[in-house]
């Protein structure tokens, strides 16, 4: 009998889903476009774009909160899931919202924020109307310490993560109640099963109406300590410590995960990312996202986005350095295999200045080269991408001309405060406003700027917050149809890498050696499950031109991004200021 011939086996391929493919597009809808001159982005708004978004090449939105809410912290105090914020619309718009993106295959993710409500949520009222309410234990409760002399203070020396104490003292019953964020935020007591189904409830009943997903906001906080002792002193000039040692992943955590995925997401066809703070480590991430966990799809662990701040504070002094991003990236890009966990790829949110200002340049004569790098290297690198209203156009923070009395959020305006009342009223804040401008929620909240019209074609009213100065050449009319624009390069990243997903959404990362790369810039690759297919991605961030000459890549076709460069030539490749490019072998 002739012998059979071994056949050599081939490796198989990545596991894929759509949520790992997906380009998530993320609206923030006080910003997006107001459709009725209030001032405020709307539903209607979001509606009237659509065909816009599904230009982009983008596969699913993410709404930041469009719920009730007395908007103290623009949403994110909720006083009611199952009603929409009355400015925005309400259910009816979001249903046709739903229908739209989907009508167009898109889908949508909302933003569940479930580790504090409002003070108005009707949960809360009733907590606090009395010691004896049924819903009392829904929400942390304790009572006053004093000090010798008799004067009251709270149960704690946790600090808020907006300034101040972490409690606030309720008069009528007596006792203080947790709020990490603002007084207006009291945080739920996860401990209480019947506050868990409830918020389950409320969960289901957006799945049921078409929703795709959640973007879980202050996701591990849920969990606390349930002693809630002090936080260590890390800042002895403060009365008020963090917590976060006990107030962040505490021992429920992974277990209210499960069960929120057992009782809820598992029940339909969705995806969950859930928001990471204060434990950013392998170990912490690897919890959530591997697999067999099976708890969260992906995480935002929020460090590519803290990259420059402050040794002790978010506004402290801090400046971005490259080698930062190549570990980070590095870490992440190489962790998620070996865990099979799913990475989400990410610069830019709605808590964070823009990339563009803080990472690359957001001057005249770099922006748009910049912007196209910064494009490149999110668009080659494994995960689940996330881009933010208007990165697609290359806006830009705030310039430094502002004063604090032109931005609006809370979080910005309390640091202010605090530093301003720490130096005395006529101190010189410069330094602060230097770190403000780069690092302020505001830049992420701009509106957007459609047009080169009044208020950049966001409002025919005043807008909630003034509009970035540089409106008027910076906006989607005016690159929509020029081929060489931020827009025009951004959906060619996009289509580019659907195209390419087994080299770039689903490929192996490998970071090249500063000997190769040298200081100022960032080279990798990305490599197909099979090995045959290799992209090499070039990343110059510095403001004069940078050589990469390596014989591995000599013939080596341009794939996308650079200007004059078509291939890889035996001089090696030229970068100019800013510039990006990706070489491949096939």
């Amino acid at each position: 009998m002739e012998s059979i011939k071994q056949q050599p086996t081939m490796p198989c391929g990545p596991e894929k889903s759509w949520w790992k493919e997906a380009v998530i597009y993320q609206i923030y809808p006080a910003s997006f476009l107001d459709s009725n001159s209030d001032g405020l982005g709307d539903l209607a708004g979001i509606i009237s774009k659509l065909d816009y978004i599904k230009s982009l090449n983008i596969d699913a939105i993410w709404l930041s909160p469009i719920f009730k809410s007395p908007q103290n912290d623009m949403g994110y105090d909720i006083s009611d899931y199952r009603t929409i914020h009355e400015p925005y619309g309400n259910v009816e718009h979001v249903e046709r919202l739903i229908e739209g993106l989907h009508r167009r295959g898109i889908r949508i993710l909302l933003d569940l924020v479930v580790n504090h409500t409002s003070d108005q949520h009707e949960w809360f009222k009733e907590s606090r109307s009395s010691r004896n309410s049924p819903k009392r234990d829904w929400y942390f409760w304790r009572d006053p310490r004093f000090d010798p002399d008799g004067q009251r203070n709270p149960p704690n020396n946790w600090a808020s993560i907006f300034g101040g104490s972490a409690w606030t003292w309720d008069e009528q019953t007596q006792q203080y109640y947790l709020s990490l964020f603002l007084p207006s935020q009291p945080d739920l007591n996860w401990a209480n099963e019947d506050m868990r189904r409830a918020t389950y409830d409320d969960m289901v009943f957006w799945l049921d109406k078409g929703i795709n997903g959640y973007r879980i906001d202050s996701m591990n906080l849920m969990s606390k300590h349930p002693d809630l002792p002090d936080g260590p002193i890390t800042n002895p000039e403060s009365e008020f410590q963090s917590g976060a040692l006990y107030f962040a992943s505490g021992p429920r955590m992974h277990e209210y995960i499960k069960e929120m995925r057992m009782e809820v997401f598992d029940k339909y066809d969705c995806m969950t990312v859930g928001e990471l703070g204060f434990t950013k480590d392998e170990k912490s991430v690897s919890e959530y996202v591997a697999k067999d966990r099976h708890e969260l799809n992906m995480l935002f662990t929020g460090d590519i986005v803290d990259m420059d701040f402050g040794s002790s504070s978010k506004y402290g002094p801090g400046e971005f350095r490259l080698q930062s991003l190549r570990d980070i990236t590095k870490m992440w890009q190489t962790m998620m295999p070996k865990i099979d966990g799913w990475n989400s790829v990410y610069m830019d949110n709605h808590d964070s200045g823009r990339s563009l200002s803080r990472y690359a340049s957001d001057k005249e004569e770099f922006r748009a080269i910049a912007a196209k790098m910064l494009a490149t290297y999110m668009g080659t690198l494994s995960g689940t991408l996330f881009l933010l209203q208007g990165q697609e156009i290359g806006m830009a923070n705030v310039p430094e001309s502002w004063g604090i009395e032109d931005y609006v959020d809370v979080e910005g305006r309390n640091a202010y405060n605090s530093i301003l009342k720490q130096r005395g009223e006529d101190a010189d804040m410069g330094d602060f406003m230097k770190e403000l401008r780069k690092k302020a929620r505001d830049n992420g909240r701009l509106p957007m700027q459609w047009d080169a019209s009044t208020n950049s074609g966001f409002s025919k009213g005043k807008p909630w917050m003034r509009v970035n100065d540089d409106y008027q050449k910076w906006n989607v009319a005016s690159q929509i149809d020029d081929k060489d624009s931020v827009l025009s390069y951004w959906k060619k990243m996009l289509a580019l890498r659907k195209k390419e997903q087994d080299v770039f959404v689903y490929g192996t990362f490998e970071m090249l050696d500063l000997t190769k790369s040298g200081e100022d810039m960032f080279a990798y690759t990305m490599t197909d499950y099979t090995g045959r297919k290799k992209a090499l991605v070039l990343l110059n961030f510095s403001e004069h031109n940078n050589t990469f000459v390596e014989e591995e890549y000599f013939g080596w076709r341009k794939l996308i991004g650079g200007d004059k460069s078509q291939g890889f030539s035996e001089e090696g490749a030229v970068l100019g200021a800013y510039e990006g490019i990706v070489f491949c072998n096939w």
